[in-house]
């Protein structure tokens, strides 16, 4: 299978099955189309027919076929998909082991943002904190199911974590004691709306964070239409000066500005530039999670919009770097190179079987979006996973259990999509949510084009 676009000038194809990724002329990318459903003699009628005799000849084209066989017969272009059969051998293989917890620290929040998915914090129950004994528990329980893995990762999750603070800071006493015993290795996150930062969290957070998640939705006007307070007052005055503070203090480093894009603002580039005068330079925008005739979804003419917005993105991006002014954007991280085993690319994102959620009383579900529905609840901490059927399902799910996944051209690339938003748009978490797929098809062309943009200018360098 190959994919082929055009985008910011380039002629890009993409070899599907081996993830080769070439940058080609006119000739090649027209002649690539034609390969395989056409003989050379029509190949070069219709070359000769379209160009003409006197800008291209017969020998020009020639040399052309020459090298796509080539790179057919190297394993570059029209590779067949054989990875099928191994679709579930990876989750199969880690058999019961966990490596990541995100610990819902607090079912709490002091914003009141109307687009939050998980109710203001709530996830659809009452307001709630997670004691420290559910938390050292939680960690013992990630520890006694990690095999023989070392690294570890726990993110504090909320709601509003920093409203659970010395709780976090007891957790992560405890999972450095727990190092010494058992020879692990963690690495904490912590996701915050900003609120409660001080000269205690951000001394705390760069010494014990191995990455910061800072939630900023971009231009005043924008973050300050959904982050507002129990009161109705925007946030943005507030957070923005803390989040400075923490990013200098950080060195620049390990940290990601977290927004959200809805239907009032798909125009999210002018969010990115504001985060990028405000002095952050690794940035994330997600697209809103929520109900489709919620008044913040996104319209089939903001997603339009949308794909308009990731291909100026990418142009923003190679602008800045020309000047010397670099940023990362979470979406367009593509490495051509290397990247996740292919056991990892058809196997999907581990959640309900090497990564779970933890509520504040200990119950376990498969992600952080599956909170609070009971029909996927796997067990909790203090007895262990007594749902096998769900941890089961979960492991079934891989790329090719997906139908609509089998033709697409990206799904080396996602795995077959986040299994909650297809569980909330098909009712199953394999189905697909198409407006889902339509984006990340989208940002996948833009960092692909990205990465071979950068690669074409480091060999002219060399």
């Amino acid at each position: 299978m190959i994919h082929q676009y055009r985008l910011n000038g380039c002629n890009i194809v993409l070899d599907v099955c081996s993830g080769a990724v070439h940058l080609v002329d006119d000739l090649a990318f027209e002649m690539i189309a034609l390969y395989e459903s056409h003989d050379r003699d029509e190949i070069t009628a219709a070359m000769l027919k379209k160009y003409g005799s006197a800008d291209l000849t017969e020998e020009e084209i020639a040399d052309c076929w020459d090298e796509i066989t080539a790179l057919k017969e190297a394993g570059q272009l029209f590779t067949p998909d054989s990875f099928e059969p191994m679709a579930g051998r990876f989750k199969e293989k880690s058999g019961n082991v966990i490596k990541a917890l995100c610990l819902h620290v607090a079912h709490t929040c002091n914003l009141n943002c109307s687009y939050c998915f998980a109710s203001q914090g709530r996830y659809h129950g009452e307001r709630a904190v997670m004691s420290p004994e559910v938390g050292r528990q939680a960690l013992d329980f990630l520890i006694a199911h990690s095999g023989t893995r070392r690294n570890l990762e726990v993110d504090f999750f909320g709601g509003e974590p920093l409203m659970n603070f010395e709780t976090v800071k007891e957790l992560v006493r405890y999972a450095r004691a727990r190092e010494k015993e058992t020879g692990k290795n963690f690495r904490f996150t912590l996701t915050t709306n900003g609120m409660l930062i001080d000269e205690d969290v951000i001394n705390f957070a760069n010494r014990e964070m191995s990455n910061v998640v800072l939630s900023l939705d971009g231009r005043k006007e924008v973050h300050d239409r959904f982050r507002v307070d129990y009161a109705g007052r925007g946030s943005w005055e507030t957070v923005v000066p803390k989040f400075q503070k923490l990013v200098k203090a950080r060195g620049g480093k390990n940290y990601y500005m977290r927004g959200t894009f809805t239907h009032h603002n798909p125009d999210f580039v002018r969010d990115i530039r504001q985060m990028l005068d405000l002095g952050f330079t690794e940035l994330s925008m997600e697209p809103v999670v929520c109900a489709p005739d919620d008044p913040s979804a996104l319209t089939a003419a903001d997603i339009e919009i949308v794909k308009g917005q990731y291909e100026e993105l990418a142009e923003l991006m190679l602008e800045r770097e020309k000047e010397g002014r670099p940023f990362t954007f979470y979406h367009y991280m593509l490495d051509l190179t290397g990247g996740p085993c292919i056991y990892k690319r058809i196997s999907g994102c581990g959640s309900g079987t090497e990564y779970m959620a933890v509520t504040p009383w200990g119950d376990l579900y498969p992600c952080h979006q599956f909170v609070g529905e009971e029909r996927f609840r796997l067990g909790d901490v203090f007895h262990g996973l007594d749902n096998p059927a769900v941890r089961d399902e979960f492991r079934a799910c891989n790329v090719y259990a997906k139908p609509e996944c089998r033709d697409c051209w990206a799904k080396l690339y996602c795995s077959g999509g986040c299994a909650a938003n297809a569980w909330h748009a098909a009712g199953s978490i394999t189905g697909v949510y198409e407006a889902g797929c339509e984006l990340f098809r989208k940002r996948m062309e833009c960092a692909i084009m990205l990465a071979a943009v950068r690669q074409q200018a480091k060999q002219e360098r060399a």
